[in-house]
C-alpha cells in the first residue's frame, strides 16, 4: 500500500513539473530546453547570472521574437530579446512593470526593505522625497569633499610608488570609494585607505559577498517571495544587519543631539523621520553606501584595468584631459563634465562590464503584448539581459574589445536608447547615476594625471569574473605597476 501512495504520489509531482515546464511552449513563445531544479539557470553559484542569462539571450535571440520563455527553478520568466520591448517595459508600459519584484522582508531583514527592492505607491512617495539629494546643485557641493579624499588616495599610491612595490589596484580603488561613499553621505571618515581592516569596510564585504549556498537562497528567495517572507529567509547576515542599524541609529542620535547638519544624504534622510520609521530610514542609507561605494569602486578597477591593457588609450586620456585643465585652470565640477574622451572611456568601461548585470521587472498586471495573441501574466518577472545585449555582435561589432569610440557624440546618437543600460532606464532608473559618475571621474581623471598604470607580471591579461557577487566584479587580485608621470 505504502509503495502504491509513493508511486501516485510520485507520478503526480511528475505530471505537474511536466505541465509546469510546458507553460512557455503552450503558449507558442520560444524556449529552451529545461532540466530540475533550477530551471533553465543551471550553473548559478559556478558562474555569474550575468553570464548565465548572456547565454540564454544568444540562444533565443535568433527566433526574431520580441521575448523568449525562460525558468527560475520551476517558475516561468519573460526574457527581452528586442530593445524596443525592452523600452515598452522600462518606460513606455511602466504601469504594467512598476516593480521590481525583488525579495525583501522588512520584518526579519529590515535592511533589504530599501528603495531598490520597495513597491507600489511606498517605492513612489520615497523616490519623490530622496530625488533632490541627487541635483547637479548638490553634485558641485560634494566636489569639495570627494577632492579631499582624492588627495588621501594619491598620496597613498604615491608611497607604495616610491617603494617600488606593485600595488593590488582593486583593494585600494575599493578602499578609497568606500571612504568618498562614508564622507558624503553620512559625514563619516571610514579611514578604509589608512586602517587594514576597519570596520565599515569589514562589513561592506561580508554584504557584498555571496557564497554558492546564498547565491542560491537569494535566486530561490527572489522566485519564490511569499514563501520565503512566511518562513523567516534573511538575505543579509545578522552581523551586518546589526552593525548597519547601530551606525545609522548612532549618527542620527548624535546629530540631533547636537543639531549637527551638513546638508548630505544623512541629513536628508533625518529630516524625512516623520515619515518614515527608523528600520525605513536605516534602509535606505544601507543601500545607498553598499551600491555607491560597490558600482564606483568596479567601474574605475575596471577602466584601470582596460587602460593598463590599451596604453595608447591610456596616452591619449591623460593628454585629452591635460587639455581640458588648461581651459578650466584647475580642477572643477565644470573641467570634469569637459573631459569627453575620459567619459567616452567610462562609458565604454559600463558597457564591456555592467555592475548591474541583469535588470528586472515584474508583471503587476496582466499585459496583452500589442501585434501578439499573448497574455504575460501578473505575478511573473521579466528580465532584460544587460550584459548580453551589452555584448550582443549586432549592436557592438566586436564586444570584447575595448573601444571607447563607440561613444563619441556621432555613433552614440544613432544608437537605439535600449543599447546602452548601465544604470536602467524609465521612472526605476538608478537615482545615484549622477553621483556614482562623478565619483568615478574625478578619482580616475586625478590618477591619470599623476600615474601611468600597466599590468604587473602576475596579472594576466584576461582577468576572471566573480560567480556569486551581487555586482559584476573582478575575481581576485589585480596587481598593477605604477608609475609616476613625469
Amino acid at each position: 500500500m505504502l509503495l502504491y501512495l509513493v508511486t501516485i504520489v510520485t507520478w503526480l509531482v511528475y505530471v505537474w513539473m511536466k505541465r509546469r515546464y510546458s507553460y512557455w511552449k503552450d503558449r507558442g513563445v520560444p524556449s529552451l530546453r529545461v532540466s530540475f531544479p533550477a530551471g533553465n539557470l543551471q550553473g548559478i553559484g559556478h558562474r555569474h547570472l550575468g553570464l548565465i542569462m548572456q547565454d540564454l539571450y544568444g540562444k533565443l535571440k535568433g527566433s526574431g521574437a520580441k521575448f523568449g520563455g525562460i525558468y527560475s527553478f520551476l517558475k516561468p520568466m519573460v526574457m527581452v530579446l528586442d530593445l524596443d520591448f525592452a523600452k515598452d517595459v522600462l518606460v513606455r508600459e511602466f504601469q504594467y512593470f512598476h516593480d521590481r519584484g525583488m525579495y525583501y522582508n522588512e520584518r526579519d531583514d529590515p535592511l533589504s526593505a530599501h528603495l531598490v527592492s520597495l513597491e507600489g505607491d511606498k517605492w513612489k512617495s520615497l523616490r519623490t522625497k530622496l530625488t533632490p539629494t541627487f541635483t547637479s546643485g548638490k553634485m558641485k557641493m560634494m566636489f569639495g569633499t570627494i577632492e579631499e579624499v582624492v588627495d588621501r588616495l594619491e598620496g597613498c599610491i604615491r608611497v607604495r610608488v616610491e617603494s617600488g612595490e606593485c600595488i593590488e589596484i582593486r583593494d585600494i580603488i575599493s578602499r578609497f570609494a568606500m571612504d568618498i561613499i562614508g564622507s558624503c553621505a553620512f559625514g563619516l571618515d571610514c579611514n578604509s585607505l589608512v586602517l587594514s581592516d576597519p570596520p565599515f569596510w569589514k562589513m561592506s564585504l561580508k554584504a557584498s559577498t555571496s557564497t554558492k549556498l546564498q547565491s542560491l537562497i537569494s535566486l530561490f528567495a527572489t522566485t519564490y517571495r511569499k514563501f520565503s517572507n512566511q518562513i523567516g529567509i534573511c538575505v543579509l547576515p545578522k552581523d551586518v544587519s546589526d552593525f548597519y542599524l547601530g551606525a545609522v541609529r548612532d549618527t542620527t542620535k548624535f546629530r540631533m543631539d547636537n543639531q549637527v547638519s551638513r546638508k548630505d544624504f544623512m541629513d536628508l534622510l533625518i529630516k524625512l523621520e516623520d515619515n518614515f520609521t527608523f528600520n525605513e530610514i536605516a534602509a535606505q542609507a544601507f543601500v545607498f553606501f553598499q551600491a555607491g561605494y560597490e558600482t564606483s569602486s568596479i567601474t574605475m578597477t575596471f577602466c584601470l584595468y582596460e587602460l593598463a591593457l590599451n596604453q595608447d588609450l591610456q596616452e591619449r586620456a591623460r593628454k585629452s584631459m591635460e587639455d581640458v585643465l588648461k581651459r578650466h585652470g584647475s580642477f572643477s565640477y565644470e573641467a570634469i563634465q569637459d573631459m569627453e574622451f575620459l567619459n567616452c572611456c567610462v562609458k565604454e568601461t559600463l558597457r564591456k562590464y555592467p555592475p548591474v548585470a541583469n535588470l528586472f521587472r515584474e508583471i503587476t498586471k496582466n499585459y496583452k503584448v500589442p501585434e501578439t495573441d499573448i497574455t504575460l501574466e501578473k505575478g511573473y518577472r521579466v528580465v532584460i539581459p544587460v550584459y548580453g545585449i551589452h555584448h550582443d555582435p549586432d549592436i557592438y561589432p566586436n564586444p570584447e574589445v575595448f573601444n571607447p569610440e563607440r561613444f563619441i557624440p556621432e555613433l552614440s546618437t544613432n544608437r537605439h536608447p535600449m543599447a546602452y543600460l548601465p544604470f536602467g532606464e524609465g521612472p526605476r532608473t538608478c537615482i545615484g547615476e549622477r553621483f556614482a559618475l562623478m565619483e568615478t571621474k574625478i578619482g580616475l581623471s586625478r590618477l591619470l594625471q599623476k600615474f601611468r598604470f600597466k599590468l604587473a607580471p602576475q596579472t594576466s591579461t584576461r582577468i576572471e569574473l566573480n560567480k556569486t557577487g551581487v555586482f559584476l566584479s573582478i575575481q581576485g587580485d589585480l596587481w598593477m605597476k605604477v608609475e609616476t608621470v613625469d
